[in-house]
């Protein structure tokens, strides 16, 4: 009877999976690197100091998805402050528009907190 309900999960997980990676990979994510410019409630503006390019993303008014090097710490919005150092995943497949994913702190060495 354990054998079976082992078999049974792992068979469900791996439907599971199967169903969700390609709906994760057919969305096209980028990261974009810089020092945070502007930040509001519906949008982030991060200029990348090598390049000099400047690009807006939009994001959700309750936007949670700020996040640590290894993703257990997370942050509040108001931990976003221009000036700061930020990595942006985003995905532009929402009417062509950039929106943030997730946003990642980093430090003054441009890496990501945490990192060790």
């Amino acid at each position: 009877m354990k054998k079976y309900l082992f078999h049974l999960f792992a068979t469900l997980a791996l439907a599971i999976t199967a169903i969700t990676v390609p709906s994760v990979a057919s969305a096209k994510t980028s990261t974009f690197y810089g020092i945070t410019v502007h930040v509001s409630t519906t949008n982030i503006k991060v200029r990348n100091p090598r390049t000099g390019q400047v690009l807006s993303f939009e994001i959700l008014p309750k936007f949670d998805r700020i996040f640590s090097d290894n993703g257990k710490t997370t942050y509040q919005m108001k931990a976003v402050k221009p000036g700061r150092y930020v990595g942006i995943i985003y995905d532009q497949s929402v009417l062509g528009m950039r929106h943030a994913d997730s946003i990642y702190l980093m430090n003054n060495a441009n890496e990501r907190i945490g990192k060790q």
